[in-house]
């Protein structure tokens, strides 16, 4: 059974089918899937995606590229809706340097703003990186020995930096892009990773893997993912899947080890 742990099912792109997709879900193999916040009408998205369907479970935060116009009144509303019992992190949070703006110190304040809140709350967080690979690592070093746990989500960097991240216990959310041709950094990190530090994400609508790259993700695309997971790693679909599936209860609380449980 699949645990998608990184989804936007809340986004246009399933505007016209979303019911019908979502209703489907357990029937594909696709047992849990967490929907992240990235604004905060996405955050309200989220909230009501997690009401209607049992399986699906939510994160919320403010992605940097949405982190011009944020307030302390808006922190204190992402606090009061964190608290919701399908709410497991906060996320997704960090940087992204790829656009000239959101400026990079606006985006580096509700960065720490919003891991204080995910420490405050004792809830993992869901980190964004791209293109900001050194001020990332520098502010979660800084933080790491206050933090909760956490994740880089889709992660697209080196083994060097890899291997900071899992020095401090941090978890990586591998997707589409490890079957992509040109992905070989990629891949090279993987082959390093241990299986317990990995947890399997479609960032859908986006990122899917071939041989549907450039067409609309869905949660059960995973499975070509497993598939190359399982070539890297030695290991049959079946492993991958109960493994990272674990490793995902283990990182979002929900196996019974804080309020935050199925």
């Amino acid at each position: 059974m699949i645990f998608d742990t990184h989804a936007h099912y809340d986004d246009e792109a399933f505007d016209s089918d979303r019911e019908a997709l979502l209703g489907g879900m357990k029937e594909k193999g696709v047992e849990y899937i967490v929907n992240i916040g990235a604004s905060l009408a996405s955050c309200r998205t989220t909230l009501e995606l997690t009401e209607k369907y049992p399986f699906i479970y939510g994160a919320i935060g403010i992605h940097p590229s949405d982190t011009a116009e944020l307030t302390d009144e808006d922190m204190n509303w992402l606090k009061s809706k964190a608290e919701n019992d399908k709410i497991v992190a906060i996320g997704e949070i960090g940087l992204d340097y790829y656009w000239p703006e959101p400026d990079h110190e606006i985006q580096k304040k509700w960065f720490k703003e919003q891991l204080k809140l995910a420490e405050e709350l004792k809830m993992p967080v869901v980190i964004h990186s791209r293109d900001a690979a050194k001020d990332t690592l520098e502010i979660l070093q800084n933080w790491n020995d206050k933090k909760t746990r956490g994740v880089i989500h889709c992660f697209s960097y080196t083994w060097e930096i890899a291997k900071e991240y899992l020095a401090m216990d941090y978890y990586f959310g591998i997707g589409g892009v490890l079957t992509f041709k040109n992905a070989r950094k990629l891949v090279e990190a993987v082959e390093h990773i241990p299986m317990e530090r990995i947890l399997l994400e479609t960032d859908c609508p986006y990122l899917a893997p071939e041989p549907y790259r450039g067409k609309r993700n869905q949660s059960d695309y995973i499975y070509y993912v497993a598939d190359k997971l399982a070539e890297q790693k030695g290991l049959d679909r079946e492993d991958v899947l109960r493994i990272t599936g674990e490793n995902a209860k283990t990182f979002y609380g929900m196996n019974g080890e804080n309020k935050w449980h199925i």
